[in-house]
């Protein structure tokens, strides 16, 4: 006798019966895809290939069921009881027996249907503004870590405000990590194509920026988007920095990355803040961490001002092991903010909240990161391990949480954008 049992996806909008229509790609699989992979499974990318028709999603059919069913892909490192998140991708269990049924079913097509808008099609916006660095830029090919800072001008004639920002790297294999800072004096364009092992980089280091940090790039992440009636404002005629971090290659290799920059189409009430806790933050210093050691470093801030969180993004390099991030209210309540018990260097992203987060002055927050240094750890770069300290290298170490956020308004943890 068959048997009768239904598969219901919280996000899919109808429900497959056995003995009943097998799933189809537009009706079932489409959404999951749009939803969970075609941010980054599209043309310019941070995925190897485009998800984005029936003949891409079909090509690599049997490839996407084992590193759904393995829960591989899609990647997400955040724990999704402590906290949620506006852009995470998690497929439930019923939705990964979905796309094994669809396989085993022969990958229908079905019926031709659009897929309603969402926050992850959104991001295949096209940019507003497009500025690659002025130059292609020839990598080392002496093996080395190589580090620059690249001038790009936005030749803005007014001040623009940022719904979204973007980095697109031109090399994503040697692309380590980049930030982008601005400066609005036009006096740090000297600092083009120089390394950061340069004495001369002092000379523009006293020049004060007018954001310190714009916006990051790193492994797995992708653009930022802020709630509607805010947004990063850029000066008339400022200047982008990139600081960017290359890995070492014996290969002769090229970059031209890209910033883009998504301009807001409504009024723009709010500016867009960035804190960014480091290592100086660190109340058991120093941050060193011994051979076959695995220690724990504790982070605390005080937070002055009533502020309303869009999104964090912590940061560590290989040994990293877990990251605990929450802020303690003065009358004790606890606010989660993100837990990853298994980090992993490789996806690192910008979390963004479903809501934004009402953090009260007077409030701490604290983190807690987890380093492994022993030789048990497969991610450890040093075979026997070695002592570590703080450095930009890959095979130094960091501790930072980036935070953007508001300044606190009444209703602030109502929005859902």
């Amino acid at each position: 006798m068959q048997g009768f049992w239904c598969i219901t996806a919280w996000a899919i909008t109808t429900t497959w019966c056995w003995g009943q229509t097998a799933p189809t790609y537009y009706e079932n699989i489409q959404p999951l895809i749009a939803r969970n992979c075609s941010s980054c499974h599209r043309p310019g990318g941070i995925g190897p290939f485009s998800l984005l028709s029936y003949d891409e999603v079909a090509a690599k059919g049997t490839f996407i069921g084992k590193v759904t069913k393995s829960r591989y892909m899609p990647p997400w490192k955040a724990d999704p009881v402590y906290q949620s998140f506006r852009n995470q991708t998690i497929l439930t269990e019923e939705e990964i027996d979905l796309i094994q049924q669809w396989l085993a079913g022969g990958m229908q097509m079905g019926k031709v249907q659009h897929v309603k808008n969402s926050s992850a099609l959104n991001t295949v916006a096209k940019p507003d503004l497009v500025l690659p660095m002025t130059k292609s830029y020839r990598l080392t090919d002496q093996a080395k870590e190589d580090f620059r800072f690249f001038v790009i001008p936005t030749n803005l004639r007014s001040d623009a405000y940022l719904s979204a920002i973007e980095f697109v790297p031109g090399n994503r294999k040697q692309v380590h990590h980049s930030r982008v800072m601005v400066d609005s004096t036009r006096k740090i364009r000297g600092i083009d194509g120089m390394s950061e092992l340069d004495p001369r980089i002092k000379e523009f280091q006293t020049i004060p920026l007018a954001d310190e940090f714009l916006y990051g790039w790193v492994p797995g992440n992708t653009k930022i988007f802020f709630p509607p009636g805010s947004a990063k404002r850029i000066p008339k005629g400022a200047d982008l920095i990139l600081n960017i971090h290359y890995s070492p290659t014996s290969s002769q290799q090229r970059d031209q990355s890209v910033v883009n920059f998504y301009f807001a189409k409504k009024p723009v009430l709010r500016e867009v803040k960035t804190l960014t806790l480091k290592e100086s933050d660190i109340r058991n210093q120093p941050f060193f961490i011994e051979a076959e050691r695995r220690p724990t470093f504790y982070m605390d801030y005080p937070v002055k001002k009533d502020m309303a969180v869009i999104s964090v993004m912590p940061h560590m390099h290989f040994i990293g092991k877990s990251f605990l991030a929450y802020a303690v209210t003065p009358e004790g309540q606890q606010i989660p903010l993100i837990k990853i018990d298994k980090w992993d260097f490789n996806w690192q992203t910008t979390y963004q909240f479903k809501k934004l987060i009402a953090i009260p002055a007077g409030s701490i927050i604290h983190v807690e990161a987890q380093f492994d240094n022993t030789s048990e750890n497969p991610m450890n770069p040093n075979h026997p391990p070695k002592n570590i300290g703080y450095g930009w290298n890959s095979t130094d170490e960091m501790c930072n949480l980036v935070i953007y956020y508001l300044d606190y308004q009444e209703g602030d943890e109502l929005i859902d954008y």
